[in-house]
């Protein structure tokens, strides 16, 4: 891992990008030490720069913890195959039709965190080497189909928080059965591109015996900010 930049924000939060390979990473650690790690991953294709993800992470960094994101494979400036971009169009030109999209999803979203789930695997061996991490391991983020398929295969992962407000393969939903750690599951209750029964569905599957749904009224990216310091407060309980 080579850190390629760091700054000190005014709440005392350390703030660094890295690289690891060909994955670029962005890291931010509070003043105490060791903290434990929290991974937080953005929507496909997105850029680990995407302004709701930095500050989530900036808060919950100031909490205590030590937060890190990737840009996996196909996401934020790295290259897409020419799959994913097909696929990417398909679904542009099906959602301007009002058409269903649910196959085209299928097709680039589950090789999407097949390819992702190693990347964050191999950023977390490199992570928990370094004396200002100190585990135990929290996953938080909006990618959930990528947080179901960790917390199913890294048992390093202690709790997670989830968002259902993104398409989940049907893969990772037989998968949810196996997810048996604490989480908390985030809907907006009028999420305009994510049927809210699904979301319900995919929350009652969960295998975990203790899971939270919290669910607040208005559309994709209205999430209130108060659910923020309720998931540090989830947090706490299961990290620290």
């Amino acid at each position: 891992m080579q850190f390629t930049s760091e700054q000190r924000l005014d709440d005392g939060v350390l703030e660094r990008e890295f690289t690891l390979g060909e994955i670029p990473g962005t890291l931010w650690t509070p003043g105490s030490a060791p903290a434990p790690l929290v991974l937080m991953a953005h929507n496909n294709g997105l850029p680990k720069a995407e302004p709701r993800l930095v500050a989530r992470a900036r808060y919950t960094a100031a909490r205590g913890y030590a937060v890190a994101t990737i840009d996996a494979a196909g996401c934020g400036d790295r290259p897409r195959s020419a799959a994913d971009e097909q696929a990417r169009a398909d679904l542009r030109r099906a959602m301007q039709a009002d058409e269903p999209v649910d196959e085209i999803f299928e097709s680039f979203i589950g090789p999407l965190v097949e390819n992702a789930v190693p990347e964050w695997q191999t950023t977390l061996d490199a992570l928990l080497s370094l004396p200002e991490i100190g585990g135990p391991v929290g996953y938080s983020g909006g990618w959930t189909a990528l947080g179901i398929r960790l917390a199913v295969v890294e048992p390093r992962i202690a709790a997670a928080g989830f968002f259902a407000g993104g398409y989940v393969p049907r893969a990772q939903r037989e998968e949810a059965r196996q997810v048996t750690i604490p989480l908390l599951f985030l809907l907006q209750w009028d999420d305009e591109g994510n049927p809210r029964q699904r979301a319900l569905d995919l929350f009652d599957a969960f295998g975990s015996k203790e899971k939270t749904l919290h669910a607040n009224l208005g559309g994709h990216t209205g999430t209130p900010w108060f659910e923020l310091e309720d998931g540090c407060r989830f947090l706490d309980r299961h990290l620290k």
